[in-house]
């Protein structure tokens, strides 16, 4: 039976920057509409956190139950080292998932029901990136879905719940971490591209090869850093967006040093962490101008 602990490092705290930032950045865009509210703020923030916790045991039951996770060069996961059973898992994702539907019914319900539906696509994404008899995760769409439900979705979501409309500094900022929430996702499979390869999981890295990922990873922190730039036409105040910067850089070292294995570990936890900066420090300058 896995310890608590364990359950801990397999719903991957390493990726939860990916759901607090867009919420921290959505709920700054509102604040430039002059609506931001707490407690809308944190129901979202609710949601995201349990959708991403259901994403990665989800993930890890699928994978593990597919003999994928059964060489790894990451963090533990629970099914494929078998410290847990693959219905434990499961069960973990399920509830996971059903806490971000509840808090998520509730938030639409106060807001715009019509955000159910989006909430239901959300969660069928959750589901389908390694589940089922065709999951896109398998065919190099992973980023593609990062991009949109933890940048487009999560940040234009919390601002349009909590300011009930959405406007261009949404839309940078969303681009914006749907940028650096792919860039993780690009680190983490570009260290799994020989592991993937062998169990047949075609994910974008395995299909661009290591150069070229590497290449897009840089790519990704590039585009959100420009997208600072574009953000101060709005408010010079978004400049501190580039206090993250020296964080991208130490994230980008070991990419950039053709580094691999365990020894890019660290750069997901480095592409979180300037998630989270960058997200604070521009939801500051909007909130303040």
């Amino acid at each position: 039976m896995a310890t608590f602990a364990q359950w801990v490092e397999g719903a991957r705290p390493r990726t939860l920057p990916n759901a607090i930032a867009p919420v921290i950045a959505g709920t700054g865009a509102a604040a430039w509409l002059h609506a931001a509210c707490w407690w809308k703020a944190l129901l979202a923030l609710a949601v995201a956190v349990a959708l991403i916790i259901g994403v990665n045991y989800a993930n890890d039951y699928s994978d593990g139950i597919r003999g994928t996770d059964d060489v790894r060069a990451g963090p533990l996961r629970l099914v494929g080292s078998k410290v847990a059973t693959p219905r434990a898992v499961l069960t973990a994702a399920v509830v996971s998932m059903a806490l971000a539907a509840v808090a998520g019914l509730v938030l639409a319900a106060v807001s715009a029901p019509w955000l159910i539906a989006v909430g239901a696509v959300c969660i069928a994404g959750a589901w389908l990136y390694t589940g089922g008899k065709r999951p896109y995760g398998y065919l190099g769409l992973g980023e593609v879905a990062v991009f949109v439900f933890f940048g487009l979705v999560a940040v234009l979501g919390t601002q349009y719940t909590q300011a009930l409309r959405i406007d261009w500094v949404g839309a940078a900022i969303a681009v914006a971490m749907g940028a650096m929430s792919s860039a993780v996702l690009v680190a983490n499979n570009l260290r799994d591209i020989p592991t993937d390869k062998e169990s047949g999981k075609i994910t974008l890295a395995v299909r661009l090869g290591d150069a070229r990922t590497r290449l897009l990873y840089q790519g990704l922190l590039a585009v959100a850093f420009a997208l600072t730039l574009v953000l101060m036409s709005a408010t010079p105040w978004a400049a501190v967006g580039l206090i993250a910067l020296p964080l991208a850089v130490r994230a980008a070292r070991p990419v950039r040093k053709r580094l691999g294995g365990k020894d890019l570990i660290p750069v997901l936890r480095d592409t979180g962490l300037t998630m989270l900066v960058w997200a604070v420090a521009v939801a500051i300058a909007l909130a303040i101008r």
